[in-house]
C-alpha cells in the first residue's frame, strides 16, 4: 500500500476549537507500527479533553485527539516482528513507560513517568497524538488482533469494554450467583451490566433516568431496571435482595449523588467499584465504610490486558456491541458527531467517526 505524505486529521487548535486539516502522515520510532485508521469511538473523557486539554498534551494547533480506534497495520518498524502487513488491530490507549516501578508490575495505566515521551510513555489522545486522523503512530505493545468475527465497529468499543473488566478485577471479580448493581446505563454501565452476567452474577440490576438506556441494558442481560426518576432505588434494591443490598455495586455515572448513595446500597461485607469520572467533590461516609468492611476501588482505564481478554468473548458473541452503536459520522463532520454525543441527540450512545 502506497501511503501519503500527507493525511487529514482533526486538530485541537484552541480549547474548544477541533478542526480537521491536514498533517504530515507521522514518522515511526522504535517498536512502532503505522496505522491506517478505520473507525474511532468517542469517548466521555473527549468532549473534555477539546473543551480543555489534557496535562503534558502535544502544543495546540498539533495535538490530535482520539483513543478507542482501530484500524489496519500498513507500515512495521524493523524492529517489530509481532505483527505483520494487513493485521487488522485495535490500538490501547496507555503504553506505560516500561520501566517504572508501576509498570514493571503491569500497572501500566498509573505509570509513574506519566506525560514523559522521553521515558517511553505514551497516552494516545491525551498526552500523545491519537486517533481522529487517517493514519497513527502506535507502539507495538498497545496493539491488539482482530479476529474476523469482530468488525473494525465493534473493536473500536474494545478499549471500553477492557476499562470495564479491570473495573472488576481491582475489585475481586464476581463471585457465582452474587447480586451486582450498576448505576448509570451509559457505555461503561451498559457494558459493565452485560459482563456481570457473563462473569457468573445471579442478579444484575441497572439504574438509570432514561428508559431507552435502560431497554437497551435488558436487552444485554440485565436481569431488572429501575428508573430512578420513578421509584425509591433504596427501596427496590433491599426489597430484591432481602433488605441485605447488592453484594457489589459498580457506579458509573460519575456524579456525586448516585456515587454517595453506593454506600447505601451495598451490603455489609461487601464491595463498591467507582468507574466514572467525577469532576467534582463526593462525600462519602468513611466511618460506614470501616464499619461495614467495605471494600472500594477505582479502576483506572483498561489496564493488566484486559482488551486481549475481551476478545474472545466479543469473538463468540457473549459480549455484544452492536447495539452500543448509534451514531456514525465521516471525519469531515467530527463537530457535528460531538454535538450528537453531548447532547444524547437521537438516543446517542457510542457514536463513531469513521476517518
Amino acid at each position: 500500500m502506497a501511503i501519503p505524505e500527507r493525511m487529514k486529521a482533526a486538530v485541537l487548535f484552541n480549547y474548544g476549537d477541533l478542526r480537521v486539516t491536514e498533517r504530515p502522515v507521522p514518522a515511526l520510532e522504535v517498536g512502532e507500527v503505522l496505522v491506517k485508521v478505520n473507525t474511532i469511538a468517542i469517548c466521555g473523557s473527549d468532549p473534555a479533553i477539546i473543551a480543555k486539554g489534557w496535562q503534558n498534551h502535544p502544543p495546540l494547533g498539533e495535538f490530535i485527539p482520539g483513543h478507542e480506534f482501530t484500524g489496519t497495520v500498513v507500515l512495521l518498524s524493523p524492529d517489530v516482528t509481532e505483527l505483520k502487513l494487513g493485521d487488522r488491530v485495535a490500538v490501547e490507549p496507555h503504553k506505560g513507560c516500561g520501566r517504572c516501578a508501576n509498570c514493571l508490575r503491569g500497572l501500566y495505566t498509573t505509570c509513574l513517568n506519566y506525560g514523559k515521551p522521553e521515558k517511553g510513555h505514551r497516552h494516545y489522545g491525551f498526552c500523545s497524538n491519537g486517533g481522529y486522523a487517517q493514519y497513527a503512530a502506535c507502539h507495538v505493545n498497545t496493539l491488539h488482533k482482530l479476529p474476523e468475527s469482530i468488525s473494525f465497529e465493534e473493536g473500536a468499543l474494545l478499549t471500553t469494554a477492557g476499562t470495564v473488566l479491570y473495573g472488576y478485577e481491582r475489585i475481586g471479580w464476581i463471585k457465582p450467583g452474587e447480586t451486582v448493581l450498576v448505576t448509570g446505563p451509559g457505555a461503561i454501565g451498559l457494558i459493565s451490566a452485560q459482563l456481570a452476567k457473563v462473569l457468573g452474577a445471579g442478579l444484575v440490576i441497572l439504574t438509570g433516568t432514561r428508559e431507552d438506556r435502560l431497554a437497551v441494558g435488558r436487552q444485554l442481560g440485565a436481569d431488572v431496571t429501575l428508573n430512578t426518576n420513578e421509584v425509591n432505588v433504596r427501596d427496590e434494591v433491599m426489597k430484591l435482595t432481602g433488605g441485605i443490598g447488592a453484594d457489589m455495586v459498580v457506579e458509573c455515572t460519575g456524579k456525586a449523588g448516585p456515587a454517595a448513595e453506593a454506600l447505601e446500597l451495598v451490603r455489609k461485607n461487601g464491595r463498591v467499584s467507582y468507574n466514572g469520572i467525577y469532576h467534582e467533590p463526593v462525600t462519602l461516609q468513611l466511618n460506614k465504610i470501616v464499619q461495614w468492611n467495605l471494600l472500594i476501588t477505582g479502576p483506572k482505564a483498561e489496564g493488566m490486558w484486559n482488551l486481549e481478554r475481551a476478545i474472545p468473548l466479543m469473538a463468540d458473541g457473549r459480549l455484544k456491541m452492536k447495539p452500543l452503536i448509534t451514531h456514525t459520522f465521516p471525519l469531515d463532520e467530527i463537530n457535528t458527531a460531538f454535538d450528537t454525543f453531548i447532547g444524547r441527540q437521537g438516543g446517542a450512545i457510542k457514536v463513531l467517526i469513521k476517518p
